[in-house]
């Protein structure tokens, strides 16, 4: 099914049902749908066609999820940008994927305007919201003007194989990939995952993640596939004001991200079962420390905790049922519905249970291959066990325990090799964040002319009065010798990434730098 029918669908069930609550405005299903029908008549009327590449460039707002479903109506394929974007990076996606339209904000419009003249490209259709003054910037057609067109069905033709999204990686390696996803990709991810999370219509979902990162999208997607709620913040940066509005609106599921996580569980004046009405939490882009995950289970009581893995390329890839939680810590669980993961060699061949190996993955939900990039893609999709199909070569490595399921080690790119010995950054972060005096730490390879790398850390301390060797003793205590950190550095806050996840590059970087 196409992604824009999912709402079409909703709305005629049950129209008068919210879908959509921010701080500002409450949408129920029809007023969705017929905002984003009005939207999609101005994007046709000023040119935008099926298959044409359309970019939202907004935070966390109404206008983001209206026009979301607007582009698609239009027949065309959107790619959700963050709004944290700098002028440079976003030339580059224009000219990457020769885009023919862009929706903004206000606060927004200079970082658009500049990247818009350096990438050299002409006849962009530009529409934003208004400012302060509640005027339109110039170079912009007003967005509030959009949305008084008739709104009407436009008949574009398009299927369900045709691309939906082009959703760009951070670039954390070198130049932003375009991700191609199919409504039918996105579909199917959609599916598996409201299957294993058990999510209904009666949910209510609260989302602070950025539209523009794929784990936040999906909330609103997955929220109009099923006819839910869902709830739209902007950040995390005050959780209390969250935790409030999670009571407000009787929220039952939470999508954290470890983050998140290490936030909550430094608040000191918070008491079990403080969110009486959720019902899961959801953890992914990185791995949860098993020290968190027992922290957050004595917090969040009868709670179902879904500790998951995934990457853009095929948005997920494993959860852990939760009743596996005990029985199997530090597994990030089976492949979700519907699809395969396996774990192989060098060579492509399966490994048996204990040994390393990289995670492929199986499934209708893998993207299609990344935008204009050949060689790219020939390294990540790869021929399958089948000759019409390939597979997604993930670049983590995994292994399996006897009964298949998985545990990340590591990428293939963070792997420390050190006195002639490999080292997984995530072994010695999960040693850290078991002492209870360290809220956050991330690993990383420091030059070292005798070692060839050292092994560092940047820590964010939860009790001020730790010093570094008591933190070198504890790891010393749990992990082998050439494991230990050599380096260590305290810090208020680690480098991340503008989805919230913690850089390791960065914090290389860092720690290259530091005197």
């Amino acid at each position: 099914m196409r992604i824009e029918n999912f709402l079409v669908a909703k709305a005629a069930a049950h129209p008068a049902k919210t879908a959509l609550i921010t701080k500002d405005k409450r949408l129920c299903y029809e007023e969705l749908d017929d905002l984003s029908s009005r939207l999609a008549a101005a994007l046709f009327a000023n040119g935008i066609r099926r298959n044409d590449r359309v970019l939202i460039f907004m935070d966390n707002c109404w206008e983001a999820a209206v026009s979301i479903f607007a582009v698609l109506k239009a027949g065309a394929t959107f790619s959700p940008i963050n709004s944290s974007t700098k002028a440079d990076k976003l030339a580059y996606i224009i000219g990457d994927c020769d885009t023919a339209a862009i929706l903004t904000q206000a606060k927004l419009m200079p970082v658009a305007a500049e990247a818009c003249v350096s990438s050299g490209k002409t006849g962009i259709f530009v529409a934003s919201t208004a400012g302060a003054d509640n005027q339109c910037p110039a170079g912009a057609i007003s967005l509030a003007d959009c949305l008084t067109f008739e709104a009407k069905e436009i008949d574009h033709r398009g299927i369900d194989v045709d691309l939906a999204m082009l959703i760009y990686t951070s670039g954390s390696t070198g130049r932003p990939k375009g991700v191609m996803m199919t409504h039918r990709s996105c579909d199917a991810a959609a599916d598996s995952i409201t299957t294993y999370l058990r999510n209904s219509p009666d949910d209510i979902i609260l989302n602070v993640l950025p539209l523009a990162f794929d784990y936040g999208l999906y909330q609103l997607l997955m929220a109009v596939r099923l006819g839910a709620t869902l709830v739209l913040e902007k950040s995390f940066a005050f959780p209390q004001a969250i935790f409030e509005r999670i009571r407000e609106e009787g929220v039952t599921g939470l999508p954290l991200v470890p983050t998140m996580a290490a936030m909550i569980l430094q608040m000191r004046d918070l008491t079990p079962g403080f969110l009486p009405s959720l019902r899961y939490i959801s953890n992914t882009a990185a791995a949860l420390p098993q020290a968190h995950i027992e922290r957050l289970r004595f917090l969040f009581p009868g709670v179902r905790l879904y500790s998951m893995y995934g990457l853009t390329e095929c948005k997920r890839c494993t959860y852990l049922p939760p009743e596996e939680l005990d029985r199997r810590p530090g597994s990030v669980g089976i492949a979700i519905p519907n699809t395969e993961a396996f774990v192989v060699d060098d060579q492509g061949q399966i490994v048996p249970p204990g040994v390393a190996g990289e995670l492929v993955i199986r499934g209708p939900h893998v993207m299609q291959g990344y935008w204009r990039n050949e060689a790219a893609t020939e390294r990540t999709l790869r021929p399958g066990p089948n000759p019409w199909e390939k597979v997604l070569y993930t670049g983590d490595l995994f292994r399996t325990d006897e009964d298949g399921f998985l545990f990340f080690v590591g990428r293939k790119d963070d792997i420390i090799k050190t006195r002639g010995e490999k080292v997984a950054p995530k072994e010695v972060e999960a040693v850290l964040h078991a002492h209870p005096g360290i809220a956050e730490a991330v690993v990383v390879g420091v030059p070292d002319p005798v070692l060839g790398h050292a092994i560092g850390a940047l820590v964010i301390r939860s009790d001020p009065t730790i010093s570094e060797k008591d933190v070198m003793r504890h790891c010393a205590r749990h992990l082998e010798d050439f494991m230990v950190p050599k380096v260590i550095e305290f810090r208020s806050e680690l480098p991340k990434t503008d989805t919230g996840k913690v850089s390791r590059r960065l914090a290389a970087e860092m720690m290259e730098a530091a005197p």
